[in-house]
């Protein structure tokens, strides 16, 4: 499962892709809503009550008529201006597509038809769905919309646009919603506000809750545009937000929308509070970093452990006027590391990944690079309950028994994590062991095929200079073993052009995971997402046990049968060497200009800090302000 809002551009597309490979661990009271006489009420036709949320298990934990999310201030102030660094540049504001680099924020422009309670493992409540109807059998799911709904234009939003926006992105956006929305058979307008879904099978325990991220976009808007074209306009949307002002490539600015529909429902109250939100793209790192401390930015996130420790040490973060702190994330780390193209015929023996991974010193980067930051990642499900450990339990060994003669003994019969030598030395001899039974030679200081002559050679693709530093020892430690590696930094359009088509060797990324993994694990792992441009099954995994699992893993029923499954999976996949894992920290770092504001209460299953719920310190931001104007 992956929230709309809280994976913000990449959900639709950015912002994981562009996770920093090896640095992201290394972003009055209201009138009563219509639903509340309804929320208990049964459906006359389908005997189905209409309820105000779905939890993926057991009940939500907001009843029906609650007033305001948890972790929210709800009488937090209006205005002010929030602006921060995004990464490299853009060309379009269609962020559903394949085509372009989308802007970042787009996503809070569009409204879905229900959001995640970030004080939940996984509960759903009604945003642009007022009342929701799913069948016990979950065989099917009707949805009323909320008669107040609008667009920003100030058109209603109706079951029609539902229809609409689900059909163009499953046939025309990105693959991602095909792979998230496979099991839906059907869906059809039963009248103006009320909309059906019919499911091919009941498997997926998660689909109704995920079909409530579904973005409803403006059929009239669309009817006479290309959808797949890239384009600068200002699009239409519904929610929090509208874009302000577009510099193509270089600046986008959103500002709230005063007479936003959904302003005072009760999961909207004491979020959206900052006026003015500014994104200012900047294709180096350090740059935006000295934009930041000259206050030229007024927040940022930091990925490097090592501008953490030292880059910081200025009067304004002496004298309290730029803050630092922590936020503990309430999700699991995922998996960040290197990711081998196994497409390509000299990465598709595991035995030649397995070599090349041992050559990736940590310790190493930790102690001289990272300050001792990091912790290194194990698992794709780092951090968390469903991360494999030890020799595998009754419950996984059942699982895993049908595919006992497709699947090395290893999985069965050693421990996870692997336990390496911890000196490189040796590591490098284990490693050209490997090297040597997959078919490989050292001849004059060359690793060379045995039967072709060809030398192995590699290419780490990257899109920011600063990651050349941590890529650099790994490659010296590659040619200690024979084999020529380089890193090739590229500006991000043609890092993401090169990626649509799997067009390298090695990345640096991030594959995040939530608390309940579901549908979004096909276009990581399955073979059907292999060869799909721009899925996010980077390596090229073609395993029929990764698709079945993965099938399990959604069907699950409870949450033991989740962890389960994702155990078996994680087993399977470490032991396909896919990745060379990274490290990861539990913790986001930020900084800002003291003039923001956040609920002490921060929401116990959040991927990221969520700026929804700040807000501008009007007495402290004159003084801010003025200092920033100071140092320009």
């Amino acid at each position: 499962m992956a929230s709309f809002r809280r994976l913000g551009t990449y959900f639709v597309m950015v912002a994981t892709l562009l996770a920093s490979p090896g640095m992201a661990h290394a972003e009055a009271a209201p009138t009563e809503s219509p639903s509340t006489d309804r929320a208990s009420a049964t459906d006359g036709n389908s005997g189905v009550p209409t309820v105000h949320a779905l939890a993926l298990y057991g009940d939500p934990a907001l009843p029906t008529a609650f007033d305001h999310l948890p972790y929210v201030n709800p009488d937090a102030p209006h205005g002010g201006r929030l602006r921060q660094a995004a990464n490299g540049s853009f060309d379009s504001t269609n962020p559903f597509i394949i085509q372009g680099t989308p802007a970042s924020g787009l996503s809070l422009t569009y409204d879905t038809l229900m959001e995640e309670s970030g004080d939940e493992p996984f509960t759903m409540y009604g945003l642009l769905a007022e009342g929701i109807r799913l069948d016990p059998d979950r065989h099917w799911m009707e949805i009323d919309l909320r008669p107040e709904a609008r667009f920003h234009d100030g058109s209603p939003v109706t079951a029609a646009d539902v229809v609409f926006s689900f059909r163009l992105l499953r046939e025309k956006g990105q693959p991602f919603y095909r792979a998230y929305y496979a099991n839906v058979e059907s869906i059809e307008a039963l009248s103006e506000r009320t909309v059906r879904f019919e499911f091919s099978n009941n498997d997926s325990r998660e689909l109704p809750l995920i079909l409530g991220q579904l973005p409803v976009l403006p059929a009239h808007y669309w009817q006479d545009r290309d959808f797949t074209r890239p384009t600068l306009d200002k699009l239409l949307g519904s929610g929090p937000y509208e874009i302000a002002d577009i510099d193509p490539g270089r600046r986008i600015v959103y500002r709230r929308v005063d007479d936003y529909w959904g302003r005072d429902l009760p999961l909207n109250r004491g979020r959206y509070n900052i006026d003015q939100l500014v994104y200012e793209y900047f294709r180096d790192q350090s740059i935006a970093l000295e934009a930041f401390l000259a206050g030229e930015l007024d927040y940022r996130t930091e990925n490097s452990a090592k501008n953490w420790a030292t880059a910081y040490d200025t009067p304004a973060v002496d004298d309290g006027s730029v803050t630092r702190t922590v936020i503990p994330d309430g999700q699991p780390a995922g998996m960040q590391g290197y990711i081998f193209n196994t497409r390509r015929d000299k990465l598709s023996d595991p035995r030649v990944r397995r070599a090349i991974g041992l050559a990736f010193d940590f310790d190493w980067l930790n102690t001289h690079l990272f300050y001792g930051a990091y912790q290194r990642t194990h698992s794709f499900f780092e951090n968390s309950e469903m991360a494999a450990t030890g020799l595998p339990s009754d419950a996984e060994r059942a699982l895993l028994a049908p595919y006992r003669d497709q699947l090395s003994d290893a999985i069965f019969d050693q421990p996870l994590p692997l336990d390496p030598p911890q000196a490189l030395r040796p590591r490098l001899r284990q490693a050209l062991s490997l090297l040597r039974d997959a078919g490989y030679e050292v001849d004059d200081g060359q690793l060379v095929d045995r039967d072709s002559g060809r030398p192995l050679t590699l290419e780490f693709l990257l899109y920011d200079t600063q990651f050349e530093r941590i890529a650099q020892p790994f490659v010296q430690n590659l040619a200690r073993l024979g084999i020529q590696a380089r890193v090739r930094v590229v500006d991000v359009n043609q890092y993401l052009n090169r990626l649509r088509t799997f067009d390298f060797d090695i990345i640096g990324a991030t594959l995040p995971q939530s608390n309940n993994p579901g549908n979004e694990q096909r276009n990581y792992w399955t073979s059907d997402y292999a060869d799909t441009p721009q899925s996010r099954n980077y390596a090229g995994i073609r395993n029929p046990v990764v698709d079945d699992l993965v099938d399990k893993l959604i069907a699950a029923d409870s949450r033991d049968a989740l962890d389960t499954a994702a155990r078996a999976l994680d087993r399977v996949l470490r032991w396909g060497f896919y990745v060379v894992p990274q490290w990861y920290l539990d913790g986001t770092r930020i900084a800002a200009w003291d003039k923001f504001d956040y609920p002490a209460e921060l929401p116990r299953f959040a991927y990221s800090v969520d700026l929804s719920t700040w807000w501008v310190d009007p007495s402290r931001a004159a003084t801010i302000n003025a200092r920033q104007r100071g140092q320009e």
